[in-house]
């Protein structure tokens, strides 16, 4: 019939599967499922369980990645905060909220992404915690 070709492998996704005790169900003659507790499909973490923990932790993950790549320019003080802020939005934060429309988020969800976010604009603008500058500022 068809040839099996050799799958493709997002590079995201390398040794992102983690199993339960049970290691396989038969649903046919000659054909079996492995059955996992999470794994990575696409890059976005599905888990059996009903929420978006996994999602949240590997988007999350994802963009800072994005965002170290980036900070020569996101952190340069030549660039006004306009351009940074752009860039950030377009590269970083479409990483992070890449189909999220499909996440059943629970509030600590939404605080842990918020939290992330933050950090990186607080990180572009070079404002430190200890200088108690709040958020609603920048």
């Amino acid at each position: 019939m068809y040839k099996v070709m050799k799958a493709f492998v997002f590079r995201g996704c390398m040794n992102l599967v983690i199993g339960t005790g049970r290691t396989s169900v038969d649903i046919v003659v000659n054909a079996n499922l492995e059955l996992v507790d999470k794994f990575c499909y696409l890059g976005d973490m599905l888990s059996v369980k009903r929420y978006a923990d996994a999602a949240v932790e590997t988007r999350i993950q994802i963009g800072w990645s994005k965002f170290r790549l980036l900070v020569p320019l996101l952190t340069n003080k030549d660039a006004s905060l306009i351009v940074r802020g752009r860039l950030h939005s377009s590269y970083v934060r479409s990483s992070i909220w890449h189909g999220s429309e499909t996440w059943p988020v629970k509030k600590e969800n939404e605080m842990a992404l918020q939290w992330a976010e933050m950090r990186m604009v607080r990180r572009m603008c070079g404002v430190n915690i200890r200088n108690r500058v709040l958020s609603k500022g920048m």
